[in-house]
């Protein structure tokens, strides 16, 4: 069946099963590249006391290298990610992703000393940096407009199940190797880091990029039949206009006047994340918790569930995100976000019961996995132009790891102890609550709805000539 030409195929036709198949097969290995990022990222925290008692460093190199070496890594990776996944392509770079968390995994385990801890931490950090930008960029340069919303949020889903198999993991290691536990913990991460080196290799290269990049449409031609696309010389063309057009419009970097309406939503969606305060509160749940009252070992066990909190409301943003779009969706947690963060301030204030708080906590998490946490790698990476999305995905990641790099470092202060006395958090949690209502009426006033709509066809309505 023909695809009608105002909506562009980017991947298999509804109806052609066997291709939708081979079209989210190919986009799941992609978004595992989330599955080992959200592990290694929580992974670290069964590792803590462990280290501190093994090598005792002092608190401040404990804190900046060994708990925020992987971090730092995840900073410089965003930045620097756009350059080799333009260049080199897509594929290649999942490819090496998966060799970084291997080795990261290996290291991490076996190392000697906190500087080589240190060093493997960093680059597993690069690792999850460049996977921000080079999945997501894939995934939505192969998926059609109907199902891209879902299938590049399988990448959310998987850093959101990697997050819960980690703090399961740690769990279930605990106890096997003595002294050497850890050691377990940060090396199992290899075996799905392996696996999934493996099966990048199965994969095609996306066809946009040897369209734009390389400039293969015999190869372009191959990889969209392969995709279920029912007519991939009309889609070829259709790309190499929409690239035309562009180097038309004068300067093509991410910087030029021209993206100047992409650049901003960007920035501004990745920056909105953070100020929500879903860093401090995923990393610092346990203590959280304490400080309203419930015992160290409630604490841990709560904390895990709200990551099962996390990852079903996940599964309800990817059933939501191509049905009632990416803009309904940031307006829904916005509310969600407001109503949560303004409650959790209050139990604080008003010394309200830990179960309470908790409930609170708990609709703050479904907030952020419906809103986003389920678009914001959709919308970064389908905004963005063919000639400089992976730049664009670039920009929009670091913008997030920058912020999550300050916040994580900056909010603590309002667990801390003074004279023996613990700091009441609840002005951190209105904070958060005002940065809602300002991202709510961002939203309303300047986000456009992107759902069902081709890439192409973005490109013409953002972009300014």
């Amino acid at each position: 069946m023909q695809v009608p030409h105002q909506v562009p195929a980017q991947g298999a036709h509804a109806n052609e099963k066997p291709a939708t198949r081979n079209l989210l097969g190919i986009s799941l290995i992609a978004a595992l590249a989330g599955f080992i990022f959200g592990f290694d990222t929580v992974v670290i925290s069964g590792a803590n006391l462990p280290i501190k008692e093994l090598w005792h460093t002092t608190p401040w190199f404990h804190g900046f290298f060994i708990m925020s070496m992987a971090l730092w890594g995840t900073v410089v990776g965003a930045m620097l990610g756009g350059i080799p996944t333009q260049r080199y392509g897509r594929k290649k770079v999942l490819l090496w992703i998966g060799i970084l968390f291997s080795v990261s995994a290996l290291g991490s385990a076996l190392a000697q000393d906190p500087y080589t801890f240190s060093f493997f931490r960093f680059i597993g950090g690069l690792g999850i940096g460049v996977s921000s930008v080079a999945a997501p960029t894939y995934i939505s340069e192969i998926s059609t407009p109907a199902t891209r919303g879902r299938l590049v949020a399988m990448y959310q889903f998987n850093i959101v199940f990697g997050i819960l198999i980690a703090f399961l993991s740690n769990y279930f290691f605990e106890g096997i190797g003595g002294a050497n536990d850890w050691r377990w913990m940060l090396g199992i991460m290899a075996l799905p880091s392996i696996i999934y080196t493996i099966l990048v290799v199965t994969i095609p290269e996306s066809p946009r990029w040897l369209i734009s990049v390389k400039r293969d449409a015999a190869g372009a031609k191959s990889v969209l039949t392969k995709l279920g696309v029912t007519n991939p010389d009309q889609e070829i063309a259709s790309i190499n206009s929409s690239l035309q057009n562009e180097s038309a419009g004068g300067p093509s970097g991410f910087t030029a006047r021209k993206y100047r309406t992409i650049f901003w939503l960007a920035f501004m969606v990745a920056f909105f994340n953070q100020w929500s305060g879903i860093n401090f509160i995923l990393y610092y749940a346990p203590e959280i918790l304490e400080r309203a009252g419930l015992a160290s070992k409630e604490s841990l066990l709560n904390s895990i569930a709200i990551g099962g909190t996390n990852l079903l409301f996940t599964f309800v943003g990817l059933y939501l995100i191509d049905r009632l779009g990416r803009k309904t969706l940031l307006v829904i947690g916005s509310i969600g976000y407001i109503f949560s963060l303004a409650m959790v301030a209050w139990c604080f204030y008003a010394n309200a019961g830990a179960g309470m708080l908790l409930a609170f906590l708990m609709l703050f998490i479904a907030a952020h996995a419906i809103g986003q946490g389920a678009v914001i790698w959709v919308f970064i990476a389908e905004i963005s132009p063919n000639k400089v999305r992976a730049t664009g995905q670039a920009f929009g990641a670091s913008v997030h790891w920058v912020f999550a790099a300050i916040i994580t470092l900056v909010t603590p202060v309002f667990l801390d102890e003074k004279d023996g006395i613990f700091r009441n958090p609840w002005p951190i949690f209105a904070f958060f609550a005002f940065m809602m209502v300002l991202q709510l009426i961002w939203v309303i006033t300047k986000v456009p709805e992107t759902k069902g709509i081709s890439l192409e066809d973005l490109e013409k309505k953002l972009v300014k000539s």
